[in-house]
């Protein structure tokens, strides 16, 4: 198998994963979102940290977490990371997985707008009417619902501060992962040990402690880290192995999946405030999209026709 063939069936390996994870979780909807957080945090930990030590690259983790500035982005990193999954296991557990899946849809255009505010990239006339009709899906939902579609905004300007962080970071996904869940790790411990000793419940009211009471809730959040890690150590390979324009394309398998988990096996309701959404952003991701690989054939050519010039000039 080709290099881009395996780099193709990485990235849709780990979409496909992504977006069928609301069955995993619609399993554990009986637990506490938070302490489902605090698993979550605690396995991929056990995850990374072992696969880091086993390369000797935890040491070199740790001198890097000690300098202030790569300290500070991989704590704010681990926050909107923590607060991408903990509203992602909620959308789940009170039926809204239909804005989760939305909120993914929308947070490449969210993703090419913080690049514009923030580190100043350039938009053309396309790409900036892609987040035009972002934008208007979103008023229009918050119209159409009585209310801001939190969860939609909470996914995707979660994950596009997420990405922010990761772009300013000169560090490979694997470390930087394993370090924003080693900073959230003592939150985690702290959380299971006051749900398990002391009975708290957090926003749900909810009793918690459910691992180790049966052994297939124990078995199901244990495996929580893997949901986690394997996902992201497939998109890493998809990532070395791929062009960007051919990984943003096939990204979009995954809230496709979550949407069609939440309509055909949760059954969950889709107006017709949701279905103008959705169309809108189906239309900017088109446009964005179809933008996005002429620019990368674009780049091809001019790169191929630089090569061509050097080698006649040799």
């Amino acid at each position: 198998m080709s290099a881009p063939a395996r780099g193709i069936a990485a990235m849709v390996a780990a979409c496909v994963i992504w977006g069928l994870s609301p069955l995993y979780y619609k399993l554990l909807a009986h637990v506490p979102p938070l302490e489902i957080l605090a698993h979550r945090t605690l396995w991929s930990f056990a995850i990374f940290g072992t696969l880091l030590l086993v390369q000797g690259r935890l040491g070199r983790l740790l001198r890097a977490l000690a300098a202030w500035r790569v300290f500070l982005l991989i704590a704010f990193a681990g926050a909107m990371i923590a607060l991408n999954w903990f509203v992602f296991i909620l959308s789940i557990q009170i039926g809204r997985t239909v804005e989760a899946s939305l909120g993914y849809y929308v947070f490449p255009l969210v993703a090419v707008g913080l690049g514009m505010l923030i580190f100043r990239e350039s938009l053309d006339r396309v790409q900036g009417l892609a987040v035009a009709l972002a934008a208007l899906a979103v008023l229009i939902l918050t119209i159409g619902l009585a209310g801001a579609p939190w969860i939609v905004l909470a996914v995707s300007l979660s994950f596009g501060l997420y990405g922010v962080v990761k772009k300013a970071l000169e560090m490979g996904p694997v470390m930087s992962v394993t370090g924003e869940v080693l900073l959230l790790l003592p939150l985690a411990l702290l959380w299971l040990w006051g749900v398990n000793m002391l009975g708290w419940t957090g926003l749900s009211g909810r009793p918690g402690g459910f691992f180790g009471q049966g052994w297939g809730d124990s078995l199901l959040l244990a495996f929580s880290g893997v949901m986690t890690a394997g996902p992201l150590i497939l998109f890493s390979e998809a990532a070395r192995r791929l062009d960007y324009a051919s990984v943003g394309l096939l990204q979009y398998l995954n809230p496709t999946l979550q949407f069609a988990v939440a309509v055909l096996v949760f059954r969950e309701p889709f107006t017709i405030w949701h279905g103008i959404a959705f169309a809108l952003i189906w239309l900017a991701l088109a446009l964005y999209s179809a933008r996005a690989v002429e620019r990368e054939r674009s780049r091809r050519r001019q790169a191929a026709s630089s090569s061509t010039e050097v080698t006649t000039d040799m």
